[in-house]
């Protein structure tokens, strides 16, 4: 396994999926849609975004 969806990620995170790929515009990740798929490295930088901001 290379990583997770965009979906898969978002359930973990318990965010919507929507705002997941507005995170991954804002961190300039190449998702486009919530099937896109997420390397374990993008989930690591999408998990830190959102702890360093909630």
């Amino acid at each position: 396994m290379k990583g997770l969806r965009v979906l898969e990620l978002s359930e973990a995170l318990n965010v919507d999926s929507s705002d997941l790929l507005a995170v991954c515009t804002i961190l300039k990740l190449k998702a486009c849609s919530r099937l896109s798929m997420l390397s374990f490295e993008e989930c690591k930088m999408i998990t830190d975004y959102y702890e360093n901001n909630n």
